[in-house]
């Protein structure tokens, strides 16, 4: 390289710095800022600005890291709570399940148990009852026919 066109390059290089600062300072947005108080006092103070330019770049990628971290792990709380809220009603959908087939199991043997109690109920009581039918229609063809005797 020759010297002259590191210079004209370097003269280049300032020009774009220089037109770069001119409209960032023509900037509405920077103008106010720079009117502020808080703008008044890094103006009159470079070393503090520089200070406070570097704190804020070199926290960004920090805080944006932590950012990050923050709503990955909301994220995952939140799609394991759901799969977990999910697991739970699973199983809560198979205990009940298997509640209810026990109550229909109980059921159907206490309705067998109740139908064979009352057939069998019924089926002594209807044979008593014609024992006692028989006896009765006995006696009273014994007494008609002690009246009938007696007549």
């Amino acid at each position: 390289m020759k010297p002259g066109s590191r210079d004209s390059e370097l003269q280049q290089l300032w020009g774009r710095w220089m037109v770069l600062l001119k409209r960032l300072q023509e900037d509405p947005r920077v103008s106010v800022m720079l009117n502020s108080r808080v703008g008044q006092h890094l103006s009159k103070r470079p070393f503090s600005a520089l200070a406070v330019v570097l704190f804020v770049a070199m926290a960004a990628l920090p805080v944006g890291l932590f950012l990050t971290f923050a709503l990955v792990t909301v994220t995952m709380s939140v799609v394991g709570i759901v799969f977990f809220e999910g697991f739970l009603l699973f199983v809560a959908g198979v205990a009940l399940l298997c509640v209810l087939s026990a109550v229909a199991f109980f059921s159907i043997l206490v309705s067998i148990v109740t139908n064979a109690l009352f057939i069998t109920t019924s089926g002594l009581l209807n044979l008593y009852d014609s024992n006692l039918t028989k006896q009765k229609i006995q006696k009273k063809e014994g007494e008609t026919s002690a009246e009938e005797e007696e007549q």
